[in-house]
């Protein structure tokens, strides 16, 4: 297997982003159906860029015969805050376990990388996946006008208590080691 490529299953792979996954990464914050109506202000100029990409873990799901181009989700986790920054799936493939499979790969990486905890502060509508995959809610981050104007949940992961991750097909998702999390003592 090549270095920087996780099988995830037969049907997707996750593999590190890389400056020419900007573009796409951008199509896909700006169409996403999710931010359309009141939220569509919120992404209108967002941009995911190549120095953007190089700074944070950037994970892109693919599938296995869709090539470099495309790219059915990604999400971005920030070492320094402990913080799952973004995560978008494709609106073509939303409801085949992307954002679940993107979720178990992000706590292997927060894992692999010593983190007990990462944060999570969602978009509205995103609430209750963040919750069915295993987040707490912990509080609410403030409006911050005019670019977020509402409230959003905060959310955080417990890597400490969530050791093993069920994964897609029911099967605990391997640590980035190759192995899977020791349990502490």
């Amino acid at each position: 297997m090549k270095r920087g490529i996780t099988p995830s299953s037969e049907r997707h792979t996750i593999r590190r982003a890389d400056a020419r996954d900007a573009k796409v990464l951008t199509r896909l914050v700006r169409s996403s159906r999710a931010y359309e109506g009141h939220y569509a202000a919120m992404v209108a100029g967002y941009r995911v860029g190549p120095d953007y990409i190089a700074a944070h873990r950037v994970f892109v799901a693919v599938a296995p015969d869709a090539g470099q181009g495309q790219v059915l989700g990604f999400y971005s986790l920030v070492l320094a805050s402990a913080e799952l920054d973004l995560l978008f799936v494709a609106d073509r493939a939303q409801g085949q376990g992307i954002g679940r499979l993107l979720v178990d790969h992000m706590k292997s990486e927060a894992r692999a990388a010593c983190l007990d905890r990462v944060r999570v502060v969602s978009h509205p509508p995103a609430e209750g996946f963040y919750r069915a995959v295993g987040a707490a809610l912990t509080g609410t981050a403030p409006a911050r006008p005019p670019a977020v104007p509402w409230d959003r949940p905060e959310l955080e992961f417990n890597l400490r208590a969530d050791r093993t991750t069920p994964g897609i097909f029911g099967t605990a998702v391997a640590h980035a080691s190759g192995h899977l999390p020791q349990s502490p003592p």
